[in-house]
């Protein structure tokens, strides 16, 4: 929940009224002041650090409810769904064998029928967010140079506190990288050293953002804000940045083609072995409205529904997954939207005795999704709620308390496990994480496994139930290398009832035919 973890770096920044939509990413954000009085008030720093966390969650300066849309940060696209943790999902997801959403907002039957293009309204947006935060990132960098700072009168403990914003600002900024090398590939790398209105950005070679995003965390890993408890809750520290790294590492072979697990297995090891975080007792307590207090989430988007109002995000995810014959107040909501729900490949995963299954709504639901546009085709599976781990209700019914999970230690001890049997060292530690896991879903260890147990197979699978719409399955699939061909098919691959092979191409994303238009230096991805 909340804001009073970001007391010094306040959630929604009032200072820029920010009219971007503009995707070139060497132009400067617009804003209703100027540069002379933004930073002239030494609070300043704080807002804008403000508002680059706030990227991940809202989507405009005005709240969720802005009149046609007129002030988001995204253009082209309804506010609410062109928020961050929104358009992340509905990429990672709806094309997997875990969701399906049967709305007819743009670009989402594309998502669920795999016959998205250059023009898809939520790959594009997603493309746009990206560079809406690395804009912003690059401009607070240029603003905040030691000569500058001086230039400014800025005194010595503030001027600490501004190294600090930068390496955050830097972790951020890695963090929207990633998400754009992983579903588009060849991108524009674009940092504070470009010159603003130069000439259009060249694209760079996956491999190269990837190299940068990698070398970028390293050498910020030791200047970021020392874990304490809640003032440091959402933001990025040293053991997020680790999170990070290991998450590329896992996925080194795809993004530069050489695999790299043995640096995965040392970065997820520095946070498992930090101390920061347990295993929480009870799972469910990751995805309540108090789950500030879980000792497992490791960073987190920040929602509350007094203060950071969105219709995308927890907002977007507590209440579309409730429809049907479900009582909405059971969720903490005052109404289901009646949207996601599981593909039979993702339910048939659980078995009895997982708590991790133990939400799932079966009542009128059939289990098979034969009709996309009926909700009661799949069971619904409303992981994310807005009560509290007690059953007490959230601060509203219509905007989510609950903050999302971005990283957290459950998938810390599945990274080591997968890092361990593909490296082939540490088996027995992986074990005993992988095991865990199990130990917490089953309340015993009935359903441990042993190392010669441990395949790749029995790890993908329990990705998928530990993990299960928490934002990982298209990278999963991908990286076992079961996202397209015929392999392994589910309900709605390739647009059909059962599924069919795919073509590889739909291993990426498109690049925006504007983009494309826009700047000469790009070039399409293959097949589109």
């Amino acid at each position: 929940m909340k804001l009073k973890s970001f007391k010094a770096v306040a959630v929604v920044a009032p200072l820029l009224a920010v009219a971007a939509g503009c995707t070139d990413p060497t132009v400067a954000p617009k804003s209703a002041v100027t540069g002379a009085n933004i930073w002239a008030d030494p609070n300043a720093y704080a807002q804008y650090m403000a508002k680059l966390y706030a990227g991940l969650v809202v989507t405009s300066q005005i709240g969720p409810n802005d009149p046609g849309d007129k002030n988001g940060d995204i253009k082209l696209i309804d506010e609410g769904t062109s928020e961050f943790l929104r358009l992340n999902w509905y990429l990672q997801e709806l094309p997997t064998d875990e969701a399906v959403i049967g709305w007819n907002d743009p670009g989402v039957p594309d998502l669920n029928r795999w016959q998205w293009n250059s023009t898809n309204t939520i790959s594009q947006a997603m493309y746009y967010r990206v560079y809406f935060e690395t804009v912003l990132v690059n401009e607070f960098l240029r603003q905040t140079t030691p000569n500058l700072l001086d230039s400014r009168g800025v005194g010595a403990a503030l001027k600490a506190q501004i190294k600090q914003y930068r390496a955050e600002a830097r972790f951020l900024r890695a963090l929207a990288y990633w998400v754009g090398l992983d579903f588009f590939g060849s991108i524009p790398l674009v940092t504070e050293a470009d010159p603003i209105g130069g000439p259009p950005p060249k694209q760079v070679t996956r491999d190269n953002m990837y190299r940068y995003v990698v070398s970028e965390l390293q050498a910020i890993v030791d200047s970021l804000p020392t874990p304490n408890g809640a003032i440091t809750y959402g933001r990025a520290t040293p053991a997020v940045a680790n999170m990070l790294l290991a998450e590329l590492y896992l996925n080194a072979g795809v993004y530069s083609g050489t695999d790299d697990y043995a640096h995965a297995l040392t970065a997820v090891a520095s946070v498992i072995n930090s101390g920061q975080y347990t295993l929480e007792s009870n799972y469910r307590h990751n995805f309540t409205s108090d789950n500030n207090t879980s000792t497992e989430v490791i960073f987190a988007a920040i929602q509350d529904g007094s203060h950071t109002q969105t219709w995308g995000g927890m907002t977007f995810l507590v209440h579309a997954g409730c429809g049907g014959s479900m009582v909405p107040a059971n969720y903490g909501i005052d109404y289901c939207w009646g949207g996601y729900r599981m593909k039979q490949q993702a339910f048939r995963l659980f078995g009895p005795g997982d708590v991790r299954g133990s939400f799932f709504y079966t009542s009128g639901q059939t289990d098979s999704v034969i009709d996309i546009g009926t909700f009661t085709n799949g069971i619904a599976g409303p992981k994310f709620t807005n009560k509290t781990s007690t059953g007490g209700p959230g601060s509203q019914t219509t905007m989510i308390d609950t903050d999302f999970p971005i990283f957290r230690l459950g998938e810390a001890y599945l990274i080591y496990a997968e890092a361990a049997v593909r490296t082939g060292s540490n088996v027995a530690q992986g074990v005993t994480y992988f095991n865990y896991l199990r130990e917490r879903a089953f309340g015993d260890a009935s359903h441990d496994i042993t190392a010669g147990q441990m395949t790749l197979d029995t790890i993908l699978a329990e990705r998928g139930r530990e993990l299960l719409f928490e934002a990982r399955r298209r990278t999963d699939l991908i990286r076992f290398g079961l996202f397209t061909g015929g392999t392994y098919v589910w309900a709605w691959k390739g647009n059909l009832p059962g599924g069919t092979a795919t073509d590889a191409k739909y291993n990426l994303y498109a690049i925006p035919l504007n983009e494309l238009s826009a700047n000469p230096n790009l070039k399409q991805n293959p097949g589109y």
